[in-house]
């Protein structure tokens, strides 16, 4: 079976190589035939991809151990599920995963556009093909799925690694590969623009549900590997600024921007170069995503080691892609100027144009500071650690500059918004927002940062709140129905329109649950059977550890009840999980109990089981499953825009004077099975000693320094939030520094001497080299501030508009009918 799986991968190849030079040789010689020839190999990709996993697939459920990635990622033991999912938790086979899927995305795209893109449909085959053919080339040359033992195959596998044997894991990869092969799709198409010169907007009609659809699952996927590292990893959080979470991050920033300034050109056929711009970035950052995860480039924990070779590979083909894109950009520059100026900064063009400035800048400046420490090692030859202080610092204040565009943008008209329309759009909103925070304010909750960002998100509410009540009553007027079906009847016209605005809430309610943090409260407490210890208006009992075992691993238990106001609650079972394969660290089992208003979150930190006393880590995080909750809307909003005009009449036919929705079921079935005991121990050492006041310079430094062990799940945490027995020691040794009178500069000037270099730091000092990290923003906001003003040239008329239009003349005339009709228009 290997040989064939082999086979297949040489036979693919071949397919693409075939496809691409045939298609392209068809369109330059006009021949249907050779057009056709090409197209029914790129189809074949297809179908020897789908063969090639199938091939895969039955080797891991038929536990065929003398494939080495079989080994590596599986054994006898592991349920099916997790058997299955293994396909692509290694990096072989997330590759192959990745080329069937571009296939299945490349020929549905292909398929669905061969009538209404004749001219493009060669070239786009090219272009995916030729993708296609470098990851087949990785594959073959470098990383082969199929290799097997020269010699005795194992008996019984490694099994994957423990932290991806979780349901959030087992689907976040594939999510994160859809979203980034979909954004192959609209590359393809705009270099096949860019090739034939077919540079109209019907290129843009062609991908824009795919970058759409893209894009949801790309965020799909950002949001599962928050819900894993929430629950499986037991900080307490659910983003870290890991490098490989930065580089999921990346080409969201850039689609995002391409799916708002795409209507600009649609509407006002401006940034027409820019729009091409954030395709090639998009899809180029996909590809780097995917060469930082891939070569070791970056320290992570979700990493898949260090590979040279394969960093080269990749380096050549990003190269190749720049150059050759950018090249046909400029070559076709005559073909791509806009036909309009932006006449005023108060317009909806140009809320869009900020909005897509300062996502650009987001993209960049979390890429450099991604890339920092690797920059740092190879010019000073000391690596650091660039760690969340460091990217909250400029990102808090970006994030609500994009919260407050979130609800301009909608509400400025096109072209020029008057002073009465800004009065007519903004005073409810307004004052909704102040009315927020003075009621913030006034109960003693802090207005900044979490208050102010409570007040903008009353804001946005307000804006699309307002623009849903307007409608509909206008609506109702003109139709005689009630509001209910007057507002369905609204979202049905325009779906594009309205699901934006649910997308726009579904961020808000995400909004919400980070600005919840902000209230976040934590206790580090030792407990023995009986005691209990208070959190907030928790009270937390500790009972008893229990220890059993099935056939992969040995769990420790904590049984803990819960109760509020002297009444039981809830019982929670925090454990710690020892694979008897992966001996090395065990996990960590996180016990929630969820609310609408909160999380209590306990971690069992670590144990004794002679005396059964436990060390315990409590948080309530208020207000984060609205982050959960936040995406379920934003993905209604997103299916709502996507549906075609025929399924939502039908969908709101089936549902009269209601609303007609849209949703999701997600099935999950977990296997397990019973085997013999094993018996590990997790000492708690320092653990057992920490106590739970902590002075505010300690915690302080605990939030200024990364845990530097080494072991699966740290990946340079925090100190603050790493449960690891090292972690453990050193909020121990950072308590007796301070305790022995030492300042935050001489603790932090300790430990830079102790490692010889600023790694253990979570941003890097303001000194030498590194004030390049903290001098960079600031440039590059000056760059984009000045190119922003250059380029749009505000105030300039287009030349053929050399005086005002007289009122009441033909030209007066169809400029306000004109403004009228943007102004109605998505």
């Amino acid at each position: 079976m290997a040989s064939l799986g082999y086979l297949t991968l040489l036979a693919a190849f071949v397919a693409c190589s075939y496809a691409a030079a045939v298609s392209v040789a068809g369109a330059r010689r006009r021949s249907p035939r050779l057009i056709e020839s090409g197209i029914g190999a790129f189809y074949l990709v297809t179908a020897l991809m789908l063969l090639a996993s199938a091939i895969i697939v039955h080797a891991f459920v038929t536990e065929d151990f003398s494939i080495r990635y079989i080994d590596h990622y599986s054994d006898s033991a592991q349920p099916l599920f997790y058997k299955l999912t293994s396909y692509w938790g290694g990096l072989d086979g997330s590759i192959m995963f990745w080329v069937t899927l571009l296939a299945i995305f490349g020929a549905a795209a292909v398929y669905s556009n061969r009538e209404r893109q004749r001219e493009l449909i060669p070239y786009v085959v090219a272009v995916i093909a030729v993708v296609q053919m470098f990851f087949l080339f990785l594959m073959i040359v470098h990383k082969n799925p199929f290799a097997t033992y020269l010699l005795e195959a194992p008996v019984d596998g490694r099994g994957l690694n423990p932290l991806l044997q979780n349901f959030y894991m087992a689907i976040h990869p594939p999510s994160l590969y859809i979203g980034f092969v979909g954004m192959t799709i609209p590359f393809a198409f705009g270099m096949a623009a860019l090739i034939t010169g077919h540079l109209d907007d019907s290129w843009l009609r062609a991908v824009r549900r795919w970058t759409m659809m893209s894009w949801l699952f790309l965020t799909l996927g950002l949001t599962l590997g928050m819900m894993w590292a929430y629950e499986e990893l037991g900080w307490g959080g659910y983003w870290g600024w890991d490098p490989v979470e930065n580089a999921a991050l990346l080409p969201w920033f850039t689609a995002t921007a391409f799916l708002h300034s795409v209507m600009v050109q649609e509407r006002r056929s401006m940034l027409r170069v820019w729009n091409m711009t954030l395709v090639i970035m998009t899809f180029f950052l996909t590809i780097f995503g995917t060469f930082m995860t891939r070569s070791g480039i970056v320290q992570s924990i979700h990493a898949f080691g260090q590979d040279m070779a394969l960093a080269w590979m990749f380096t050549i083909f990003m190269v190749v892609l720049l150059v050759a894109s950018f090249g046909l950009v400029i070559y076709r520059l005559p073909l791509l100027r806009a036909r309009n100026e932006l006449e005023s900064w108060v317009s909806r063009e140009a809320a869009f144009l900020v909005n897509n400035w300062i996502l650009l800048f987001s993209a960049v400046f979390v890429l450099f500071a991604t890339m920092f420490p690797t920059l740092s090692e190879v010019v000073t030859g000391a690596r650091l650690t660039v760690g969340p202080p460091f990217y909250t610092t400029w990102m808090l204040p970006i994030g609500l500059i994009l919260l407050t565009l979130t609800g301009v943008g909608p509400l400025l008209a096109w072209r020029k918004s008057t002073p009465s329309n800004l009065r007519y759009q903004f005073t409810w909103p307004v004052v909704l927002a102040a009315a927020t925070m003075g009621g913030l304010y006034a109960a003693g909750f802090r207005v900044w940062v979490s208050g102010l960002c409570f007040g903008l998100c009353a804001f946005v509410c307000g804006t699309i709140g307002q623009e849903f009540v307007r409608g509909a009553v206008v609506r109702r007027e003109a139709t005689g129905t009630d509001i209910v079906t007057a507002i369905v009847g609204l979202v049905a016209r325009s779906r594009r329109r309205y699901g934006g605005y649910i997308v726009h809430v579904g961020i808000v309610l995400m909004f919400l649950g980070f600005a919840g943090s902000g209230y976040k409260r934590d206790a580090q407490v030792l407990l023995r059977p009986g005691e209990a210890t208070e959190i907030g208006r928790y009270t937390v009992r500790y009972d008893r550890l229990s220890e059993n075992s099935d056939a992969r691993k040995q769990m420790i238990t904590a049984h803990m009840t819960v109760l509020v106001e002297g009444e039981v609650v809830d019982q929670l079972y925090p454990a710690r999980w020892f694979f008897f394969k992966h001996e090395t660290e065990p996990t960590t089992e996180v016990a929630l109990r969820r609310t609408v208003a909160e999380d209590l979150y306990v971690v069992l930190a670590g144990y004794e089981m002679s005396d059964q006393a436990a060390s315990f880590q409590l948080t309530v995080n208020p207000l984060v499953n609205w982050i959960w909750f936040g995406f379920a809307v934003l993905a209604l909003g997103t299916g709502i825009a996507l549906l075609p005009e025929s399924a939502f009449a039908y969908a709101g036919a089936a549902a009269p004077q209601g609303a007609a929705t849209a949703s999701v079921v997600l099935l999950a079935a977990a296997l397990t099975l019973l085997g013999p005991v094993a018996v590990f121990a997790q000492p708690l050492e320092g653990a057992l000693q920490e106590a739970n006041e902590a002075t505010p310079l300690e915690l302080d430094l605990r939030r200024s320094l990364v845990c530097m062990c080494d072991g699966p799940g740290c990946g340079k945490k925090l100190v603050a939030e790493c449960m690891c027995v090292e972690a453990v020691r050193l909020r121990g040794e950072i308590r007796g520094l301070v305790a022995e009178g030492l300042t935050r500069d001489e603790v932090l000037r300790f430990y830079i001497d102790t490692h010889g270099s600023q790694e253990p730091l979570a941003a890097p000092l303001n000194e030498g080299f590194n004030r390049l990290a903290w001098f960079f923003p600031y440039a590059l906001g000056a760059v984009a501030l000045g190119a922003l003003v250059r380029w749009t040239r505000v105030g300039q008329e287009p030349e053929r508009a050399t005086s005002p239009a007289e009122p009441g003349s033909d030209t007066a005339q169809l400029e306000a009918r004109l403004d009228d009709e943007l102004r109605n228009l998505d």
